[in-house]
């Protein structure tokens, strides 16, 4: 039976006027219940929710004060100092604890302790949504609700235990940023802390100036009258600077680099400003500001109490810098991919069609590594080698890979949604601009690539029949070899978006490693090393080292890309499961290889496996550049809603100015006037 408000507000009274040492929770969670609305996002029933109440505390006498008084008596039964300082906010254990705490509670929940005011909190607001329609309540029905449950101003023992609570919880706040901000990495991030006095320690010492003569207010509410109210203006004005000097060290890990340690430590650091502020605000703020900084901790403690159990809320919040920082040096990257003139197109063309050689011949060892009888590992780590080292040739001869573009440039484009400047027609026309210039240089790259691979492919095929006077290929070799390209009667689609995927990954892991170059600051490290000094000597040891530098997350995503792909087949032979990897450079290799040695091929057989290499190819780019502007667009919390009108700009310029996409024009595209012409002539 649902008891109505009138009922819960007797039974509030009753058990005061019993003057019982434990009041009943259940009051207040049915309460709550009664106020919930059905649906979380419903702003409209969360109004007459909330109307509803203030019109019974208006109408019925002494409620206001009765419902004040039961709460301050209930809440004081508890522990308090643990949900104002720590929930949350991330803990000081640091990311990896956190993590395998939080793994671990999923499957042998954690114990908790019934005497935290947290736990009331969980059992009151009991669903996860909770947190949606408390922010949903309008601002003046907060002020109005507590106003009247403060009409009484009663200076009760209860009301003094919540001031002495709050008191103690920003106490430990201001200590833990004083410790925050003299952790070495921050020092290391930011080197003027040692230099002038921190806010970090400066802020401490104004909150307990504060503090010491908050608590003679409170223990002598009397002295209202003789002393001035304790002024935390000072408090404030450190609390911001120390804000400042995060916002500082965000900024210069574009320059410095950052870890998974320091971007947990910022954002913990963040959240306990944030904390601080809201209980100072509640301690001296006047009701208004007091009643809606209120509101926003009940919501911030109700999320809370579920975000401090979320493995993916641990994960979101810590690795977003990173992502950042990832996408950050893969776009700096991805603007070398982009050609917009004839130099640069051509430039792009000699660079894959270097790599194209160079594939090429990586697919015949990879033939030749497949004939011998080797354990599976064994296979996997020759195979992965010479993909890994092929790769890495590849890009110290500077020669360019097709497939290895989109993940770069993706990340520019998302670079390019963040920055965007002047009207929407020119923010859609510089990003249309800049696919098109894209899709251009993906095209004479896949084309660098297939156009040189294949001869070279077919020379090697040639020399090996000429000299050795045997085929490459076994017939049967060379038949399952152009199946595998089929597109309609086998895998190569899916085996080339498993490609894709570890094209974006290995994109990722250039992003980590360029940042892992920067952080730990690998080139200087190097020029120090003594024993490279004395084999090398310190020119070339300087040479080597700012190479290193420069480098270090290309040759290491070419490498890890390498063992992906070299090893995807023997996972997938261990597992029983039917994984591998398709890649156009290599399928137009085998395509060739393949024709050569299964006798006399029909123009059918021809064109189904040309047409495999294709949709290979289209594979491969689609399911990179989707994955990494995702992530990349994520990263720089950007939403960028103009996708209909940016489609609609390219395709149109596919329709008038299709060469455009495949050869460089010979003055640059004014889309924007093109865009605006459009929609003069819808208007």
């Amino acid at each position: 039976m649902h008891l109505t408000l009138s009922d819960l507000f007797l039974k509030m009274q009753e058990q005061l006027d019993q003057n019982q040492a434990v009041l009943d929770e259940n009051l207040l969670i049915e309460l709550v219940n009664r106020l919930r609305p059905q649906h979380p996002k419903d702003a409209e029933q969360v109004k007459q929710q909330i109307k509803s109440l203030i019109k019974i505390l208006l109408l019925t006498p002494n409620s206001a004060n009765l419902l004040q008084n039961f709460l301050l008596k209930l809440i004081s039964q508890y522990k308090q100092i643990s949900l104002y300082a720590d929930s949350g906010i991330l803990s000081l254990d640091g990311f990896w604890n956190q993590l395998s705490q939080r793994l671990g509670a999923h499957f042998l929940p954690l114990v908790e302790d019934g005497d935290q005011l947290k736990i009331l909190v969980g059992k009151v607001f009991h669903q996860e949504t909770d947190s949606e329609w408390l922010d949903l309540i309008d601002n003046q029905d907060w002020i109005t609700l507590l106003n009247l449950l403060n009409e009484s101003q009663s200076y009760t023992v209860e009301d003094q235990i919540s001031k002495t609570e709050l008191v103690k919880a920003i106490t430990v706040l201001s200590y833990r940023i004083s410790g925050i901000g003299l952790y070495p990495e921050f020092i290391d991030a930011q080197p003027d802390l040692t230099e002038y006095e921190s806010p970090f320690l400066v802020q401490n010492r104004e909150i307990v100036e504060f503090i010491e003569k908050y608590k003679k207010q409170i223990d002598d509410p009397n002295t209202v009258i003789v002393l001035p109210p304790p002024d935390a203006s000072q408090a404030f004005v450190m609390l911001d600077q120390c804000r400042e000097v995060v916002l500082k060290i965000r900024r210069a890990t574009k320059r410095i680099g950052v870890s998974v340690s320091l971007t947990y430590l910022l954002s913990l650091l963040e959240q306990a400003i944030d904390r601080i502020e809201l209980l100072l605000s509640l301690l001296v703020s006047k009701n208004d500001i007091r009643y809606l900084t209120l509101g926003e901790l009940l919501s911030d403690f109700t999320k809370a109490h579920y975000d401090e159990k979320s493995v993916r809320h641990l994960l979101s919040s810590t690795s977003e810098l990173i992502a950042l920082q990832v996408t950050e040096n893969a776009s700096k990257t991805g603007e070398h991919y982009v050609s917009t003139d004839k130099a640069g197109f051509w430039g792009m063309y000699k660079a894959a069609a270097g790599a194209g050689a160079i594939i090429a011949t990586m697919a015949t060892l990879k033939i030749l590594t497949a004939r011998l009888v080797l354990a599976p590992f064994t296979h996997a780590f020759l195979y992965s080698m010479n993909y890994a080292l092929g790769f890495m040739l590849i890009h110290v001869l500077h020669f360019t890979v097709a497939t290895k573009q989109p993940a770069m440039t993706a990340a520019a484009l998302a670079a390019t949604v963040q920055h965007q400047k002047g009207s929407k027609t020119a923010q859609i026309a510089e990003l249309a601009s800049l696919i098109i210039n894209i899709i251009r240089t993906q095209f004479i790259a896949i084309l660098g690539n297939i156009s040189i691979a294949i001869p070279v492919a077919a020379f090697i095929t040639f020399l090996w029949q000429y000299n050795l006077h045997e085929p490459l290929l076994s017939s049967t070799k060379a038949a399952k070899t152009l199946h595998d390209l089929n597109p309609f009667t086998s895998l190569a689609v899916p085996h080339a978006a498993i490609a894709g995927v570890c094209l974006f990954f290995s994109g990722l892991l250039a992003g980590y490693f360029d940042n892992l170059a920067i952080y730990r600051k690998v080139g200087p490290r190097l020029k120090q090393h003594q024993r490279l000094k004395r084999w090398i000597g310190q020119q070339r040891l300087d040479k080597f080292s700012n190479y290193i530098e420069t480098n270090l997350g290309a040759l290491a995503g070419n490498f890890l890309f390498g063992i992906m792909l070299g090893s995807m087949g023997t996972i997938g032979f261990i597992l029983g499961l039917p994984l591998d990897i398709r890649h156009i450079a290599f399928a137009s290799a085998n395509f060739i290889q393949g024709l050569m040695t299964i006798g006399s091929p029909d123009i059918g057989l021809i064109t189904v496996s040309f047409l495999g290499v294709m949709l290979i190819g289209l594979t491969n780019l689609f399911v990179s550049f989707t994955l990494t502007i995702i992530v990349a667009l994520r990263a720089r919390r950007v939403r960028f809603a103009q996708w209909k009108p940016l489609a609609k700009l390219v395709i149109t310029h596919f329709l008038t100015r299709p060469s455009d996409f495949f050869w460089p024009p010979d003055q640059p595209v004014q889309l924007e006037e093109q865009s605006k012409t459009e929609q003069k002539v819808r208007h």
